[in-house]
C-alpha cells in the first residue's frame, strides 16, 4: 500500500459479528491528495471523516454496484464500521434502496460520536462497539438470520433457488426484501460478494475463476464489470489505486 495511506482493521466477536463486518481506518498522511477507485464490497459503512480541506462528517454509504473514481484529499482521516445487510433492519431500523450507489450525511454527533473520535482508533472502536451493543435486537426473524448465514458462508456462490429451498422462503418473496431493503436483488448481490471472494485470489496472483464463475471469459467479464480493467491489470494495481485490494495484498 503506498506509504503515505495507513490502514488497520479489527473484526469483531459474538454478538457484533452478524451484523459487523470490521471496523477500520484509513488515513492519507501525506500534503497531497490521492487518487483511488473504490470497489464494491458487499457491505453499508459508516463513515466518520475529516480532512485539511473538509470538515468533520458522519456519512452512511449504501451499496456500491460498481467501481467509482474517488480521491483521498490531503490529511484525510477516516474512521469505518462495515456492516453486514442485517443491520439495516436490526440497527439502523430503516431501508437503504434510495441510497444504493449513493450515501447521505448524518448529524455531526450521530450516535453520541464527535471529531474527537479521530484521535484514538482503538477507543473508537470500543465506543462504536458498546454503542451497537446497545442497539442490538432481542429477536430476529430466523428466516432472515439463516438466509444471510448461508449467503456469507457461500460467498454469494449459492443460487437464489438453493437459499430460497434451504430456509423455505420463496425467490419472489426474497427478492422483494432485497430490492425493499437495500435496492437490489438477491441475485446481484450474491455477484457482488463472489466477485469480492475473487479478490483474495487476486491479490495472491492467482488470475483464473475459483469463485463459481462458468469459465475464464465470465470470470473476466465480471471482474471488467466490477472494477473497469481485467484481471491482469487489476493485479498489478498500479500506484495502489485500488485500496481493497491493497489491504488484502498486505494482509
Amino acid at each position: 500500500m503506498d506509504q503515505n495511506l495507513t490502514y488497520k482493521i479489527i473484526e469483531p466477536g459474538k454478538p457484533l459479528s452478524d451484523f459487523v463486518d470490521s471496523f477500520w481506518f484509513l488515513c492519507n498522511q501525506s500534503d497531497r491528495d490521492i487518487e483511488t477507485t473504490g470497489l464494491p464490497d458487499g457491505r453499508i459503512d459508516l463513515s466518520l471523516a475529516k480532512s485539511a480541506a473538509a470538515p468533520f462528517r458522519i456519512v452512511l454509504l449504501g451499496l456500491n454496484t460498481k467501481y467509482d473514481q474517488a480521491v483521498i484529499p490531503a490529511h484525510t482521516r477516516m474512521f469505518v464500521i462495515s456492516f453486514k445487510l442485517l443491520a439495516v433492519e436490526y440497527i439502523f431500523h430503516e431501508t437503504i434502496s434510495d441510497i444504493l450507489d449513493y450515501g447521505k450525511t448524518f448529524s455531526s454527533d450521530f450516535w453520541g460520536f464527535s471529531e474527537n473520535d479521530l484521535q484514538h482508533f482503538e477507543s473508537f472502536v470500543q465506543k462504536a462497539t458498546q454503542k451497537i451493543e446497545s442497539l442490538l435486537p432481542k429477536e430476529i426473524d430466523k428466516r432472515k438470520q439463516k438466509l444471510f448465514e448461508l449467503i456469507y458462508t457461500s460467498k454469494g456462490a449459492a443460487t437464489v433457488k438453493e437459499l430460497s429451498e434451504k430456509v423455505f422462503w420463496s425467490s419472489r418473496q426474497i427478492n422483494r426484501y432485497f430490492n425493499q431493503q437495500f435496492g437490489l436483488s438477491l441475485k446481484t448481490y450474491c455477484n457482488i460478494l463472489r466477485f469480492r471472494a475473487s479478490l483474495e485470489h487476486i491479490a495472491q496472483g492467482k488470475l483464473f475463476p475459483e469463485e463459481h464463475f462458468f469459465d475464464q471469459t465470465h470470470f473476466i467479464k465480471e471482474i471488467k464489470k466490477f472494477t473497469g480493467v481485467v484481471p491482469k491489470e487489476l493485479s498489478k494495481n498500479k500506484n495502489d489505486r485500488f485500496i481493497l485490494l491493497s489491504s488484502l495484498t498486505s494482509k
